[in-house]
């Protein structure tokens, strides 16, 4: 698979813990950008195509133990595949900005940094399922797990089973992220998500303003 960049649309994630606000600020980017008369699609992981939304529903409810730390990998690199083959890379390959609120990293980070599966597993798992394929921006919103979980909406829902982990869990799992962040400075931006939305929202602007070249 290549580079979203090389088939002409372009490909952003966003990333964090519970209540972070990623959804939020996914619709919001999406509207900027075609204020900017860029094209764009928002989408979800694990979801964003039919077969995908079906593993979702294994995966974001239930008790939090109702998985192997493998097995949930293997779900989400499975919903992962469907993602990309239906949704993301024919968008790209058409000219759309996609934006996808979760993709690898949160794989990485829950079930590696979380749940305790080898960084080498789950690279292998990329490598067969994704490929060369990388987003060409990341944005990691950072926010206190306890601050997160207090914000986060997932019970409401009855997608609450990865909140309902332990707070060392979601401790290692904010870790995680900065860790992502750090090996791979170029494709990654971690900002701040304690502040107003109105400020988060301000912050990814600038981001992807100076990253991606866009002007708002």
């Amino acid at each position: 698979m290549a580079s979203g960049t090389s088939n002409g649309g372009k490909f952003i994630t966003l990333e964090g813990g519970e209540g972070t606000g990623k959804s939020t600020q996914a619709l919001l980017l999406a509207g900027h950008l075609e204020g900017a008369g860029i094209d764009a699609l928002v989408t979800r992981e694990p979801g964003g195509a039919p077969g995908a939304e079906e593993i979702r529903k294994l995966l974001v409810a239930g008790a939090p133990g109702r998985w192997d730390a493998i097995s949930e990998a293997l779900l989400h690199f499975a919903a992962r595949r469907e993602h990309l083959e239906r949704t993301v890379l024919p968008a790209i390959a058409g000219g759309q900005w996609v934006i996808s609120d979760r993709f690898a990293d949160s794989t990485m980070a829950y079930q590696g940094y979380g749940l305790g599966v080898e960084r080498q597993a789950v690279e292998a798992l990329y490598r067969i399922v994704v490929g060369t394929f990388a987003p060409d921006l990341t944005i990691i919103l950072d926010l206190a797990p306890e601050l997160g979980l207090e914000r986060s909406r997932g019970g409401q829902t009855g997608e609450d089973r990865y909140e309902r982990m332990d707070q060392a869990f979601h401790r290692r799992l904010r870790e995680g992220y900065l860790d992502i962040a750090r090996r791979e400075p170029e494709r990654c931006a971690v900002i701040e998500a304690d502040g107003a939305i109105e400020e988060v929202e301000a912050k990814i602007l600038a981001t992807v303003g100076e990253r991606l070249g866009v002007e708002f």
